[in-house]
């Protein structure tokens, strides 16, 4: 995949717009239905979207999002997408209307096919939106493919309802929406080594500063290290019962697993919570009580 950070002149493609935060179950049925028209025509396939949300510009704030950018490149190109452009949202993109954005794509892209999702909207106000680009594909010459919400027993998917399931710590209903389970991935550094001395090694992780961040808990989690995986818990959170400090970290305990991982970028996904983080009396009782968390585990 081609990583493009402006527009330039690549004709007849298969067009894919939007922001595409989590790429969850909706986002890849709209991806993939570009790709597979780009490949069913002899085309290829252009995903265009921004590096940060429009609500960075609009709101002069950086919201949180379920993926890091790094590891949203790596699934769209996983989904087989042949260029992706990467814009800055600007103020060029703030103030131009859904007519001339359209034009621009035309005139750079000449595209055969726009799909996008039912709820997308772009140019000043939103002006733009699936009504608009489908009454224009005859001018044109595209053929507009509009992707359906994707509806599950919590309703429609979409990545505000993922957020907020994430931030309530529920992470079953999280992961049915995305599709696949939540994660981060991040160097192993040094702790305190206090579980060690409990008879419970762990690898400590900082969480993303960019990713939505879940309740302070204890979880059920699964540990990719080198393209293996391993089940164990995770307590995420500042460790009241051994530190006085409010910083959080991410504190992962791999059943059946005693390797020097220090310095190695692992991932953690996450399965479900099994409890708040709480404060203990004494060692002893934390050391109880993660036992407890071990055998809530499916081994």
């Amino acid at each position: 995949m081609k990583i493009f950070t402006e527009f330039n002149k690549q004709e007849n493609l298969s067009l894919i717009l939007g922001f595409f935060d989590g790429i969850h179950q909706g986002h890849r049925i709209v991806i993939s239905t570009g790709v597979n028209y780009a490949k069913d025509n002899g085309l290829k396939s252009a995903l265009i979207t921004f590096n940060n949300a429009p609500a960075v510009f609009f709101n002069k704030k950086e919201p949180k999002y379920i993926l890091t950018k790094s590891e949203k490149i790596n699934m769209i190109e996983n989904l087989g997408v042949d260029y992706l452009y990467l814009l800055d949202f600007n103020e060029d993109f703030a103030k131009i209307n859904a007519f001339d954005y359209l034009k621009m794509l035309i005139d750079n892209f000449a595209p055969k096919a726009i799909t996008t999702g039912y709820n997308h909207y772009f140019g000043y106000n939103k002006s733009g939106n699936s009504d608009f680009l489908e009454l224009m594909q005859k001018e044109y010459n595209y053929k507009y493919l509009q992707i359906e919400p994707v509806k599950v027993k919590n309703g429609i998917v979409s990545s505000s309802k993922i957020k907020e399931a994430l931030s309530n710590g529920d992470i079953q209903t999280a992961n049915y929406m995305l599709g696949y389970r939540f994660y981060v991935e991040n160097e192993v550094i040094k702790g305190e080594q206090i579980a060690r001395t409990l008879g419970f090694n762990t690898a400590n992780l900082l969480f993303p500063e960019d990713v939505i961040e879940i309740p302070n808990g204890v979880y059920a989690v699964e540990v990719n290290i080198d393209d293996k995986n391993y089940i164990g818990i995770a307590n995420y959170g500042s460790k009241p019962t051994v530190t006085d400090s409010d910083k959080k970290i991410l504190e992962v305990h791999i059943i059946n697993f005693d390797q020097d991982i220090y310095g190695k970028n692992i991932k953690v996904s996450f399965l479900d919570k099994i409890r708040d983080e709480k404060k203990f009396q004494s060692l002893t009782s934390l050391k109880e009580q993660i036992k407890k968390d071990i055998e809530c585990l499916e081994l």
